[in-house]
């Protein structure tokens, strides 16, 4: 189902392709679409990804370091933190019970492809948290 927020979403994307502009005016026209949605309940959700998108796609623009596997891993580690992010915001305002399942293993795997990312790069792995099993009853950030 195309919501209006998604329509909007994706016009913006397009009339960022029709010529080749910076990374940084992708993300201006992603976050400066204006949301549409019918419900005021569906805002809070669409700012945390806005947000979330907003911050792969800054982490995501790497200056080239002449190593190919280390900008790979520079550039797909944002990518997949802005999937964990998104899940979390999935988990936080969602309501079909399939979906929240989906985004808890979006988190895991997404959480076991980095640090398999910086293993192969000898790199050391950030401290070991828990993954969330439901943020429905955590308060959303602000």
């Amino acid at each position: 189902m195309i919501t209006p927020a998604l329509f909007a979403a994706v016009g913006a994307v397009a009339a960022c392709s029709e010529q080749p502009r910076l990374l940084t005016d992708y993300i201006a026209a992603i976050c400066s679409s204006s949301s549409t949605s019918p419900s005021t309940e569906e805002d809070p959700f669409l700012q945390q990804n806005a947000g979330a998108m907003k911050k792969m796609m800054t982490g995501m623009s790497v200056q080239p370091s002449g190593d190919i596997d280390r900008d790979f891993v520079e550039m797909m580690v944002p990518h997949h933190q802005g999937a964990i992010e998104m899940a979390q915001a999935e988990l936080r305002y969602g309501h079909n019970e399939r979906l929240k399942r989906m985004a808890q293993e979006i988190i895991v795997t997404q959480q076991q492809e980095i640090a398999a990312m910086r293993l192969a790069l000898d790199e050391p792995l950030p401290p070991a948290k828990a993954s969330p099993d439901d943020l429905s009853g955590i308060e959303p950030a602000k």
